[in-house]
């Protein structure tokens, strides 16, 4: 975890001033590990419980209200139910890669999450090529849908795997060429530096109106990425049980569908790093206060998290013929038009300096 001034500061020297090196070395990693199962799981929770209330608001009926106040432990309840539920599976199953496969996606989201600055302090993994550390790692998780459709020997799952793999193949370019696009415009892959950029303005209004398209575009190509409707041709409960996952039960169906939940987060925050300043203040730099930073930092990342739960509620599935049209025919022509438009926009400001 990145060493400033606070907290991270004192825990380490503590530390290190107590044990020898290679002691307290393991300690700290292993502190960091816990601090991001405990976010990781508390996040889980707490986004299935925000999803269910704002189906209830725009469907115009109550939600979750019997466990706990207001229905604020239902989600805690439905977590107890999944760990006690029985391991049911087929024995028709490939075992060995039917029970590595949730492992694949739910780690692959683990290790992006680690790369994303939640402050300046709060960034366990902050690494000079991170913006191409999470494109690539995001993509081990659809190895995981491929493995859990083929190993579960089951014809909707298997329809449900081949649906992923087209889908992420072909919005991973949309996410990567619309993050590209920002990235001529710092000139940085580590997101740390991405955030210092936007002290005097955030991206999304320095780089004027490529950076909207981008924007827009990476909110699209994000939403189909996460398997989330209206692009869930992946699960489609309607026409195929439950997709990939119809023959998981208990914690690993838990697994899928947490990781889920976090990979909405994840685009949320990457969207927050990129296009809106991060941790910083609209009002000012938050550096001396970090705990204001991570404040700042959830705010935009949850309103851009409702943004796409706005989606699913509000537009039908599309066809897998419409999903495809959308992305090659124009999403990806867009997205190479822009990246040229930002490129001439960097050029002539460079050409002004100079």
């Amino acid at each position: 975890m990145r060493v400033s001034l606070g907290i991270t500061t004192n825990i380490h020297n503590w530390l290190f001033s107590t044990m020898n090196v290679t002691m307290a070395s393991l300690v700290e990693m292993v502190l960091i590990a816990l601090i991001y199962l405990t976010v990781f799981a508390v996040l889980g929770l707490f986004l299935v419980l925000l999803e269910r209330r704002v189906a209830a608001w725009f469907q115009l009926r109550i939600g979750p209200n019997r466990v706990g106040f207001q229905g604020l432990l239902q989600t805690m309840a439905d977590a107890l139910k999944l760990v006690s539920k029985e391991l049911t599976g087929t024995t028709r199953a490939d075992m060995f890669l039917y029970n590595l496969a949730p492992y694949f996606v739910i780690i692959s989201a683990l290790m992006a999450l680690a790369v994303i600055p939640f402050s300046y302090e709060f960034q366990a993994f902050d690494i000079n090529i991170g913006v191409f550390f999470l494109i690539a790692v995001s993509s081990v998780g659809v190895i995981g849908i491929l493995l859990a459709g083929w190993s579960s020997n089951n014809k909707f799952a298997m329809i449900g795997a081949m649906r992923s793999g087209v889908q992420t193949i072909s919005y991973e370019l949309s996410i990567g060429l619309s993050l590209l696009t920002m990235i001529l415009l710092t000139g940085s892959l580590q997101l740390s530096e991405i955030v210092e950029v936007q002290k005097n303005g955030w991206l999304i209004v320095q780089g004027h109106i490529p950076a909207v398209i981008a924007f827009m575009i990476y909110m699209i190509a994000g939403t189909a990425e996460t398997n989330r409707a209206p692009f869930d041709m992946v699960e489609a409960e309607s026409e195929l049980g439950a997709g990939f996952h119809t023959e998981y039960s208990g914690m690993k169906f838990a697994y899928f569908f947490l990781a889920e939940f976090i990979n909405m987060f994840l685009i949320a925050a990457i969207a927050t790093t990129i296009f809106f300043g991060g941790w910083l203040s609209p009002f000012g730099i938050t550096e001396s206060l970090p705990w204001l930073g991570i404040f700042w930092f959830l705010l935009k990342t949850f309103v851009l998290v409702f943004l796409m739960m706005w989606f699913r509620w509000t537009f039908p599935r599309l066809r897998v013929d419409q999903l495809l049209t959308l992305e090659w025919k124009y999403l990806l022509p867009i997205n190479l038009v822009n990246i040229v438009l930002m490129a001439l926009l960097v050029w002539s400001d460079l050409t002004i300096k100079f």
